[in-house]
């Protein structure tokens, strides 16, 4: 059967919080009026007490009751109630009682015998508490129950008054004692101003719930309001789920708060942007790109896709903006590592390049040696010698490459070509420099082509920049030199450009690019500067490097130098 309390709706954290807060609350508040009462009832019964012992030491103190006590037990005998409820004894101790208030004031003889009493039918009986103490001299104060009740009361002693004679007999006389004074105060008596003294203590708790109880509200209200209405185990959950799926995924996602402060960023965000424990900072302070800071931006427009570059990588950034139940709750960003996808793109297409340039080489050769073997057979051997010299000026293939017979490697030789066609396409002239040599065979001809064609496609775009195409009236030009050293392998790309600006010149491999067109064009991408940081790292990766060689002379433009590692067999 299923249990009762299961069926009942569970609190919700919020309300359980209030309800805690104000249990506390009244827990200590009622605890604190406990001990002030407490501390209060101890003052009043010893302030009671105080007063007992002060009134009875004033009325064993006269004169009067001391020398009437004293004749009254000289010799024993019993006593005359009647004379003694007319007495001044009985006349001095219904006087104080009445003007101090207390429930009574009692004399006795050294015997315990009353010698006066608030009833006068118990004059001349003794006493119900015991008056040991105050008849051996000392003086006492305790709570009793006697006759009257249960009272605060003292006991003090009574001495003989000093008469005639010598000293020691006047001193001896004064020290002996001849009865006590016994005082009492009620509970009631005792107690009467604790209520009053009680009612700011209960006001001031009462004040403090009411205080508490606005607080705790406000406190719940601030809860529900930061927590999104979500309970302690729904938010164990998300921050279980968080965790798995920040930590599971190859991208990198960074969140922003609506007031700019970065509240998630994994580990890979971390490592694809270079931030160190970004998390609780303004994005504002955090060195972002430019593109990035601004999409993530709340001031900026609504969000979308973009290419980023950051430092020498190229991301695909996709920022969204997060809600729930209608509230802003900041925008997310999500980061995509495209530079490995747009190196084997180059690549790729360099490979194309060169499969394309080889199957037109192996046709366009074929089709030479038929003209060759078709001159010598007719006996025009000296059409074959010239047509065999224009074969070794330009190469196998007729690309628009100048002193091609320099270059005889087959996948430099049809990769360049290929680029020849396109500079050609776009009126610039691709040489091949006279520093040329390569003995060896190209072992990873996709790194090696994809560093050699970012450089000649800045090369061509800076050729077609300059003011003046050519200082001696020929068409712009790129000029290539290849040297192969053991297993390396030495690139220089000169071209006929303006050359770089000295202040370009520090930022030419770290740029930080603004966003990108979506969807990315590679050869925009590389247009806009990716080109140099991706070329650098993939030499870098071969134990080499790319750097400025020249930043413009009065012959030429700038002179980019590659050095690649283990790339030549």
């Amino acid at each position: 059967m299923t249990d009762d309390r299961s069926r009942r709706p569970r609190l919700r954290f919020a309300t359980e919080v209030l309800v805690l807060q104000l249990a506390v609350v009244v827990a200590v508040v009622a605890l604190t009026s406990a001990v002030f009462v407490r501390i209060e009832v101890t003052r009043l019964e010893r302030a009671a007490e105080g007063t007992a012992l002060a009134i009875a030491q004033s009325v064993a103190g006269q004169s009067d009751v001391r020398a009437r006590v004293a004749r009254l037990n000289v010799d024993g005998t019993d006593l005359d109630r009647a004379t003694l409820a007319r007495g001044p004894v009985q006349r001095a101790a219904v006087a104080a009682q009445r003007r101090t208030g207390a429930l009574f004031v009692v004399v006795t003889d050294d015997r315990g015998i009353r010698l006066a009493h608030p009833d006068a039918d118990r004059i001349g009986e003794m006493v119900s508490t015991s008056p040991e103490a105050a008849l051996q001299g000392r003086e006492t104060v305790s709570w009793a129950r006697g006759t009257l009740g249960e009272s605060a009361r003292a006991k003090v002693p009574v001495f003989a008054p000093a008469g005639g004679g010598t000293d020691a007999s006047r001193a001896s006389r004064q020290s002996r004692v001849v009865g006590e004074v016994s005082v009492g105060f009620t509970r009631a008596r005792v107690y009467d101003t604790l209520v009053e003294d009680s009612v700011p203590v209960l006001g001031a708790g009462l004040a403090a719930v009411l205080l508490a109880l606005v607080a705790s509200v406000l406190i719940r209200r601030r809860l529900v309001r930061l927590t999104l209405g979500l309970q302690p185990e729904e938010l164990v959950t998300l921050v279980q789920n968080q965790q798995a799926v920040l930590g599971g995924v190859g991208e990198g996602v960074i969140a922003i708060a609506p007031s700019g402060v970065v509240t998630v960023c994994n580990p890979e965000a971390v490592r694809l942007l270079g931030l160190s424990d970004p998390v609780g900072h303004p994005v504002g302070s955090l060195d972002l790109p430019s593109a990035l800071r601004s999409m993530v931006d709340r001031s900026s427009p609504a969000p979308a896709s973009a290419t980023v570059v950051a430092g020498h990588r190229v991301l695909l950034v996709d920022v969204r903006t997060v809600t729930r139940d209608g509230r802003d709750l900041g925008r997310v960003a999500v980061l995509r590592d495209r530079t490995d996808v747009e190196a084997l793109t180059r690549r790729l297409d360099a490979v194309g390049a060169m499969s394309t340039a080889l199957r037109a080489q192996r046709h366009e050769f074929a089709n030479r040696l038929h003209a060759i073997s078709g001159l010598l057979d007719i006996g025009e051997t000296a059409r074959a010698r010239a047509y065999l010299a224009d074969v070794q000026e330009r190469g196998p293939l007729r690309y628009p490459v100048q002193h091609a017979d320099r270059l005889t490697e087959p996948y430099l030789q049809a990769f360049l070509g290929a680029k020849g066609v396109e500079a050609a396409e776009r009126g610039v002239l691709l040489r091949i420099g006279a520093e040329t040599l390569v003995q060896g065979t190209i072992s990873d001809p996709g790194d090696v082509t994809t560093v050699l064609g970012n450089l000649v496609d800045n090369a061509v775009t800076a050729a077609l920049g300059g003011d003046e195409w050519s200082r001696d009236g020929r068409s712009p030009w790129v000029e290539v030199e290849v040297l192969d050293d053991g297993s390396a392998l030495h690139l220089s790309v000169m071209d006929s450009g303006p050359g770089v600006p000295a202040d370009a010149e520090d930022s030419l491999f770290a740029r930080d690019t603004d966003t990108l067109a979506s969807p990315p064009d590679v050869e925009r991408v590389h247009g806009l500067g990716i080109g140099l940081p991706l070329s650098r790292e993939i030499a870098r990766r071969h134990g080499g490097d790319v750097w400025l060689a020249s930043p413009g002379g009065d012959d030429h433009g700038a002179v980019f130098c590659a050095r690649l590692e283990g790339v030549v067999s």
